[in-house]
């Protein structure tokens, strides 16, 4: 089979290398499209594909009709909401993710921010400390379990929220299960999100939610963009600038967000998997998953079933 490896921003090269030793060890082709400057460039290269793997690109309605042998699309990493699941299910193309091979790198850096933040963005005035605060987990998946764990390590009190996770699952790992999202605003010192960018969730952490949390309350963001309703929230700061925003993904109103001097931060760019761990781990998995695929028909990790 054909395999097409298309990353506008590539995998470091020891994972490309694993990548290639996985798939061609099942007798598999290799094709690599990296650092592609124009659209036009992944549409030529789906049109003879078998199965691809890509990482944060887009694959819409547009690439889906012309990967016309495509069976298998693998997202290396856990959101996928780049991709058009929903048509490539109408056109029999299964879409996979790679759960969890990113969680730590991103629970990581959910406290690398945090710490930043409580020490005042290290502007060397005297801050605080996070031992004995009260951490609240919005969605308890891979990513929360690894900041609950983390947590634990800073002496921090643990408290999470999953609509989809029952509590006595939660409780188990240690961590106190709270019954409502708001219920979790209301407990914590600080608040940090993963849930995915669903019709449920978009523009779901607004003004009403976020005001709920304490004086001086920390909301961190390392999941989607579209789940903060960004005028709200820009709202509720310039009431209450006892609040701080930090996120690893830059708002769409970053440059409103940074007149908040002192109580906003965004990285850059997405950092949240941006480790040479991850960056491999979830490459090769998500060759392995294609080489299960087309020797086995394994679709474990299929999300457009």
């Amino acid at each position: 089979m054909k395999i097409l490896i298309a990353t506008e921003k590539p995998f470091a090269a020891s994972a490309v290398e694993a990548i290639k030793n996985e798939l061609n060890e099942k007798g598999h082709e290799i094709v690599l499209l990296e650092k592609y400057s124009d659209k036009s460039q992944l549409l030529n290269a789906v049109q003879d594909a078998d199965a691809m793997i890509v990482r944060s690109d887009k694959i819409d309605t547009e690439v889906l009709d012309s990967a016309k042998k495509m069976k298998l699309i693998v997202r290396a990493g856990a959101g996928y909401d780049t991709i058009d699941t929903a048509y490539a299910k109408n056109k029999n193309i299964i879409i996979e993710n790679t759960p969890g091979q990113n969680a730590n790198a991103v629970a990581e850096l959910v406290f690398g921010m945090l710490v930043f933040t409580v020490r005042n963005f290290f502007n060397g005035k005297s801050g605080s400390e996070l031992i004995g605060k009260k951490i609240g987990i919005l969605a308890f998946g891979n990513v929360g379990r690894n900041v609950a764990r983390i947590a634990k390590g800073f002496g921090m009190e643990v408290y999470a929220f999953d609509a989809f996770c029952p509590a006595n699952v939660i409780e188990e790992s240690g961590v106190h299960a709270v019954p409502s999202k708001e219920e979790l605003f209301k407990l914590c010192d600080i608040v940090s999100l993963h849930i995915p960018a669903t019709p449920e969730t978009i523009n779901s952490i607004n003004y009403d939610v976020v005001n709920l949390l304490k004086k001086g309350g920390i909301l961190v963001n390392t999941a989607r963009k579209e789940i903060i309703n960004e005028p709200e929230l820009l709202k509720l700061m310039s009431e209450r600038p006892d609040l701080k925003y930090i996120t690893d993904i830059k708002p769409d109103a970053d440059a409103e967000f940074s007149k908040l001097e002192g109580n906003y931060f965004s990285t850059p760019k997405k950092m949240g998997a941006q480790t040479a761990e991850a960056n491999f781990n979830a490459g090769l998995a998500a060759a392995k998953q294609i080489s299960a695929y087309f020797a086995e028909g394994v679709v474990k990790f299929q999300v457009n079933k």
